[in-house]
């Protein structure tokens, strides 16, 4: 027996043919969904890149006590699993944050691996001099913008992208092993994830008259832009899934030409899908985790069963995709592992559980049961308190700094670690909850998540869901804590949070704030070095928030204006303290 996994990022289910973007050009994946069992009802669980991919290797939510980070000394890997049984496993990835400290022990866990340099900004090609950037609408991580523009003066022949040298090596490993039992190969490319950089011949199945700054490369905040750069974005975006549609389509001709269909398994998935200005908002991380993000599209053909051309309502995630292969191969999942195989989800729908959990540390913890969705927030404004527990202190791309560490303790072992105690010290989250509230959504009525609901029974039942996966996952007592729900006990009406923050689930729905709202909008236009560099401005800011003042921002947001910050940092500069900081500044002038 044979398997193949084709691993896409940020692949948002929305705009497949398959599931209704009709307008998008993806034949392949059309053809995809006539020769696999597709999934209706998939979603994600720990977000975002590689906690998903600790979930494809150990088959458990680990969101809940770890940030982004490696796989830890006590995890069990898929990949390792299969070598110790004897079946091969191969990765071919373009996927950069494998090679960075937080991510540096996935790919030594298969039998061989290979990596192809020059994704997003990936530290490849040294440049001493600065490149000469365009005109762009971008406005953050300019360090990784600066090095992606180096590198894309090597990939200006389609055949030297690093999505195409992927899907070259993964076809070549297939046609050199396909008369070989006993293997598994991930096919793992970064696309379509940002920047949308591709080609002219995808680009041209989406003509459109479009003269503007460069825009490829979204930030993860409120969409400021127009409505034009807003639509050149999306196709943009949907030119790079063409292009992978077109990798895709590659590696099922290779399937056909060899007869691969009779004894190999392939599974077609994502990581998350990707806001694409839907609930007015680009990216992840910092927006909840709506259906564009955490509701993924998933393909599945298993030669056991034959299944193809079908559709599977029954609730799957993640962690299923584990277990799925090690069935496949003939062997049990480990103990811990929380997934269930799909052989007969394929086979017959046979549903495998009634509740998905999702979120990322620190962030919304949610459940859905397939039509409810529900978003749990933080109880308090401080989101406190938030515990990482952890073997490997490193961040996505750098270790934890020693003040980070100077409180930790040596805490467990948990239940999962095998009997291993960890390191247990303060975390800190992409994004505070607290900002948005509480969220409830009825998928039926009300597929795009526009309308919110304020329903106290339907909010205890699906809380009591919530507990119930917590508890089934091994949640750290200050997860409770956090989310203001009991350790033990049944969860009561004292404890539903969705009226109690019904104001900022109003106020975050509003849309960014905008000058033309305000009377004296120029402080707020003003980049916050100059505002700094001012010691009558820099009181005012330090009165209104004194967290953007003493806190991180300062060094990664300066060039920015406040109502740039206020599109990503939600929460901290609500409207009416941008009035406020507004018109004080207008006074010193």
């Amino acid at each position: 027996m044979k398997a193949i996994m084709v691993m896409f990022d940020s692949l948002n289910r929305q705009m497949l043919p398959p599931y209704g973007a009709d307008w998008v050009h993806a034949p392949n994946f059309s053809r995809l969904a006539e020769r696999t069992a597709m999934f209706d009802n998939c979603y994600a669980g720990s977000m975002p890149c590689m906690p998903a991919r600790r979930e494809l290797h150990t088959g458990r939510y680990n969101f809940l006590h770890r940030s982004w980070g490696p796989l830890e000394p006590f995890d069990d890997s898929v990949p390792e699993i299969l070598g110790e049984n004897g079946v091969y496993s191969h990765l071919v990835t373009d996927h950069q944050h494998y090679w960075e400290d937080g991510g540096g022990t996935y790919h030594n866990r298969f039998s061989t691996y290979e990596f192809f340099r020059g994704q997003e900004g990936d530290r490849w090609k040294g440049h001493v001099a600065d490149p000469e950037l365009p005109p762009m609408l971008k406005r953050r991580m300019l360090g990784y913008v600066r090095q992606d523009w180096i590198n894309r003066q090597y990939l200006a022949d389609e055949v030297d992208h690093p999505q195409t040298r992927t899907f070259d090596a993964g076809l070549e490993f297939i046609r050199t092993n396909h008369g070989d039992d006993d293997w598994f190969l991930q096919i793992e490319t970064f696309d379509p994830h940002e920047p949308f950089f591709s080609y002219e011949r995808h680009k041209k199945h989406y003509p459109h008259d479009y003269d503007g700054p460069l825009f490829d490369w979204p930030d993860y905040q409120q969409v400021l832009e127009s409505p034009e750069q807003v639509q050149h974005l999306r196709y943009e975006y949907t030119a790079l899934l063409s292009m992978c549609d077109h990798s895709l389509g590659r590696v099922l001709d290779t399937m056909d030409e060899l007869g691969l269909w009779d004894d190999t398994l392939l599974i077609v998935c994502t990581d998350h899908g990707f806001l694409l200005g839907e609930h007015g908002w680009w990216g992840k991380n910092v927006a909840p985790w709506f259906d564009e993000t955490i509701h993924t599209p998933l393909f599945i053909w298993d030669p056991r069963s034959g299944v193809r051309g079908e559709r599977r309502e029954s609730l799957v995630q993640t962690i299923d995709l584990a277990p799925t292969l090690l069935e496949f191969f003939g062997l049990n999942p480990p103990p811990g592992m929380q997934g269930v195989p799909l052989r007969e989800t394929v086979a017959a729908d046979t549903p495998v559980r009634e509740v998905g959990l999702f979120g990322a540390f620190g962030g919304h913890v949610s459940v859905t049961d397939g039509r409810y969705v529900y978003m749990r927030s933080c109880a308090a404004p401080d989101n406190r308190p938030l515990v990482e527990h952890t073997l490997m202190p490193t961040h996505m791309r750098g270790r934890f700094r020693p003040e980070e560490l100077r409180g930790a303790e040596l805490a467990g072992p948990l239940p999962f670690t095998k009997g291993v105690p960890v390191l247990k010290t303060t975390g800190h989250a992409m994004a505070n909850p607290y900002a948005f509230g509480t969220l409830l959504f009825d998928l039926t009525e009300d597929p795009d998540q526009e309308h919110p609901l304020a329903d106290d029974e339907l909010e205890l039942r699906m809380a009591g869901l919530l507990m119930e996966q917590l508890r089934a996952s091994d949640a750290p007592p200050e997860q409770y804590e956090r989310l203001g729900l009991p350790e033990s006990g049944p969860v009561t009406p004292d404890h539903l949070l969705v009226r109690a923050q019904w104001e900022q689930v109003r106020t975050s729905r509003q849309g960014p704030a905008r000058a033309e709202e305000f009377a004296c909008p120029d402080g707020l236009e003003i980049p916050l070095r100059r505002l700094f560099a001012d010691e009558d401005s820099a009181a005012v800011l330090r009165r209104h928030v004194p967290d953007l003042v003493d806190g991180p921002l300062v060094g990664i947001a300066g060039h920015l204006t406040l109502l740039q910050i206020a599109a990503f940092a939600i929460g901290l500069l609500p409207r009416d303290r941008l009035h406020a900081i507004a018109d004080e500044l207008a006074g010193l002038r």
